[in-house]
């Protein structure tokens, strides 16, 4: 069985969210912070519980310091697959 479009992107975005905040150094806590969201919002985005918003997209990849577009493309591990 395949995993829907609407999994794959939510997937995506759960995984690079986390690897960029990690990246940062921030804490979901401080992220929230951020973009103006609760802490168990950041977490639950990350756990691919939450369909979100544009505009929170927006938020987060401001936040970031990231484009909405590299916050919803899968990235590649070594062998240059897709990791997603």
């Amino acid at each position: 069985m395949t995993s829907s479009p609407n999994c794959s992107l939510r997937a995506t975005l759960a995984e690079n969210l986390r690897l960029l905040r990690k990246a940062r150094q921030y804490s979901q806590e401080e992220l929230a912070d951020r973009c103006g969201l609760h802490r168990t919002y950041i977490g639950s985005v990350e756990r691919q519980e939450r369909n979100v918003s544009l505009s929170t997209l927006e938020a987060l990849a401001v936040s970031l310091e990231v484009s909405v577009v590299e916050l919803l493309t899968p990235r590649k591990d070594h062998d240059g697959k897709a990791s997603n």
